[in-house]
């Protein structure tokens, strides 16, 4: 879908059809705010804008808000299954019929007046446009503290695989409807869909609109602990949509690591116990092979882990018997080299590592047992 050149120029002045996705919990005295402000923009700019409120079963109130506020241009559904702040976003915008599908927070600290400069983004080429607090131009409330700031940039540098976004985590967007119908495979989970559309949607051009991010003023924060874990998830699966096999390795060297780490913390402990340095060498394998099986299931191939498990430990002993005999020759033919005999384990590890990936990702967890929304 092209804009018209008046909505280049001025999206004002375009009866350009804007549907507001906005999910809710327990947000009944931010709503009529947010409502106030919509209206102001509805009147301001012409635009043909509905506001759809996405409700996960609050009964707060907000409900009835809505029905006797009698706009017809604002309608709340109330969700009873399937709840989550992701999952009531996918439902608004496969709900809205509009052109152009916005979302946004209910807490009003993003700005609905901004609306305008994102669709201008939209209109001059953009797939994807994020509100964002951290571009040039952007801000948020002087009394955010260490803590929170630290959290975000965080969360930014783990999402760097996937975007180049300065604010990844901002959850106000907007997008063509198009280019939401597009996208294949929704999977979300937490609290940062954006990511999730980005990916799915396969959005080439994603242009960042500064804003000042403003606190809530009223009602609870969702962000928690356990939705912060979410996001790690959701971060996992968004990496194995979008690199695949090389995110198994990524994960299967990272579990490797770990490995490496329990391989020669044994090993010290065994020598400091005097143990024939050939059985020490053995034992720290063996060990370390169990561990990782574990965490590989569990982790770097997880969408197998509906079969047998002492199956699938037969067979992962077995693809990394080869493996495992590279590592012990390795490390027995550099031992003599090496002062400190954890690095001569250590190049042993890394002599197995490979042969292990290959066996364990193409015949114990084969691609054939992926299955859509699993991982």
């Amino acid at each position: 879908m092209q804009f018209s050149t008046a909505t280049r120029t001025d999206p004002t002045q375009s009866a350009l059809s804007v549907g507001v996705i906005v999910p809710t919990y327990r947000e009944v005295e931010n709503i009529p705010l947010l409502v106030e402000r919509l209206r102001a923009v509805r009147m301001k700019t012409g635009l043909d804008l509905e506001v759809l409120f996405m409700d996960d079963n609050s009964r707060d109130g907000s409900a009835e808000l809505v029905a006797a506020m009698a706009l017809p241009w604002v309608q709340l559904v109330v969700r009873t299954a399937d709840r989550g702040l992701s999952q009531a976003v996918l439902d608004g915008l496969n709900r809205s019929q509009s052109e152009v599908l916005v979302v946004m927070d209910a807490d009003l600290s993003h700005s609905p007046e901004t609306v305008s400069e994102m669709l201008t983004a939209l209109a001059d080429g953009a797939d994807f446009v994020v509100g964002s607090r951290f571009a040039e131009g952007g801000s948020t409330n002087d009394d955010w503290g260490l803590f929170r700031w630290i959290n975000s940039r965080v969360a930014t540098i783990l999402a760097m695989p996937l975007t180049s976004l300065k604010d990844p985590m901002s959850g106000f967007l907007a997008l063509r409807r198009e280019t939401f119908l597009a996208g294949r495979d929704f999977n979300p989970i937490g609290y940062k869909i954006g990511l999730e559309l980005i990916i799915k949607c396969r959005c080439k051009r994603v242009v960042e609109v500064p804003i000042h991010f403003v606190d809530r003023q009223f009602g609870e924060s969702k962000l928690s602990f356990k939705e912060q874990l979410r996001y790690l998830q959701h971060l996992r699966r968004l990496y194995i949509y979008k690199y695949g096999t090389w995110s198994h390795l990524i994960q299967f060297l990272t579990v490797g690591a770990s490995g490496l780490v329990v391989n020669l913390l044994f090993l010290t402990l065994f020598l400091h116990w005097g143990m024939d340095h050939r059985l020490a060498i053995g034992l720290p394998i063996g060990i370390s092979m169990v561990w990782n099986f574990a965490l590989n299931r569990r982790f770097s191939f997880s969408y197998a882990r509906s079969y047998s498990i002492l199956w699938q430990f037969a067979g992962f002993v077995a693809a990394c018997s080869l493996g495992a005999v590279v590592n012990y020759f390795t490390t027995a033919a550099v031992w003599d080299m090496f002062q400190y005999k954890q690095i001569a384990a250590g190049l042993g590890v890394v002599a197995g590592t490979g042969f292990n990936f290959v066996a364990n990702r193409f015949f114990v967890f084969r691609a054939r047992h992926v299955k859509s929304g699993t991982q």
